[in-house]
């Protein structure tokens, strides 16, 4: 299948931010490859510290969001054969992925709460329910420690500071992605806001979402297609709402990997949403020009497979008539 890019217990309670680091220590446990350690707010330089003894990464890139850092990123991935040059297209690339690695998993995507009543609702004894998949915190860790030892030997950990929405607007809400898959950061550079500008932000301490992923390593500890490296057989989505909390394990696709999207945008969003009084949604915008030169806008919140992106991306039969895509929104106010 392809895609098209266009261009132990303590220490999984110290992901969950019981850890205190002084930001006066230097970061030693690992070679930084990219980016400044002045630059790092003491909360994000203890999920960092806490992700690299976990993971246990040969170096560090902190992502800058820069013209530079992104075709360094494109070169690296030709180089490895993950993406190939679209001939006919400028900046297109094309990824050809693990035909096992295509879609999201909803089967293996848990939201983790410490009652399982607040996850999903009760069923009649031997009644599955499919309004979503409950983890206790126990076997939440569980899975993590099972999957993350060491996951990234070998491999840079980016450190991705994005923005879901204009970088500063009240109505943004900013996360940390940490991955070790460069496809990941120069897709997360398209969907989202990136880099320097979001670490600004995080320096005056505003809170954010932690997402780790790893494309993982399957237990043979070798990759079917070298090109495109994941575990299938041991994919896993986590979520911790109480501790605005993503970890994804196993995938390089993007529902499971771009971590703003449906992770961030819907899931923990919907939790963040419930307690600050709006709505998490699917969501398009789209501007209509008609021959005369009027133009309207369209905001549209539909479900899963109602057509938005086909909405979206309309190319008009009507002669005169013009459709563009403007963005892919998730969140309204909800006024009471």
């Amino acid at each position: 299948m392809a895609q098209i890019l266009r261009c132990n217990t303590n220490l999984m309670k110290n992901l969950n931010l019981s850890a205190v680091f002084s930001f006066n220590q230097e970061i030693r446990k690992f070679s930084l490859k990219h980016g400044y350690v002045s630059a790092i707010s003491p909360k994000l330089k203890s999920f960092i510290d806490n992700c690299v003894e976990l993971c246990q990464p040969s170096d560090v890139h902190i992502c800058d969001g820069s013209e530079r850092e992104y075709k360094e990123l494109i070169d690296l991935m030709v180089k490895d054969k993950t993406l190939r040059p679209v001939p006919k297209y400028e900046n297109c690339w094309l990824a050809r992925t693990n035909p096992a690695d295509v879609a999201r998993v909803e089967s293996k995507t848990f939201i983790c709460t410490q009652e399982k009543a607040e996850t999903v609702p009760d069923t009649k004894p031997g009644v599955k329910g499919t309004l979503g998949n409950w983890i206790s915190p126990q076997d939440y860790e569980e899975a993590i420690m099972q999957r993350f030892p060491g996951c990234m030997k070998g491999r840079t950990m980016y450190v991705i500071p994005f923005s879901m929405g204009p970088v500063g607007s009240p109505l943004s809400k900013i996360g940390v992605e940490i991955t070790d898959s460069p496809y990941v950061v120069g897709s997360m550079r398209i969907m989202t806001r990136i880099g320097t500008p979001v670490l600004n932000l995080l320096d005056a301490d505003q809170p954010f979402v932690k997402a780790l992923h790893s494309v993982g390593t399957p237990v043979s500890g070798k990759h079917e297609f070298p090109e495109w490296p994941c575990d299938p057989e041991r994919t896993i989505i986590l979520h911790k709402p109480a501790a605005n909390e993503i970890v994804s394990y196993g995938s390089g696709y993007g529902g499971n990997s771009l971590l703003g999207k449906k992770c961030f945008a819907l899931r923990i969003g919907s939790t963040i949403a419930k307690r600050e009084g709006w709505l998490a949604e699917h969501m398009l915008i789209l501007g209509i020009t008609n021959p005369e030169g009027q133009k309207k806008y369209i905001a549209a919140a539909f479900p899963s497979a109602c057509g938005k992106t086909n909405l979206a991306m309309l190319n008009p039969t009507l002669p005169g008539y013009k459709v563009e895509c403007v963005g892919v929104p998730y969140k309204g106010r909800v006024n009471h």
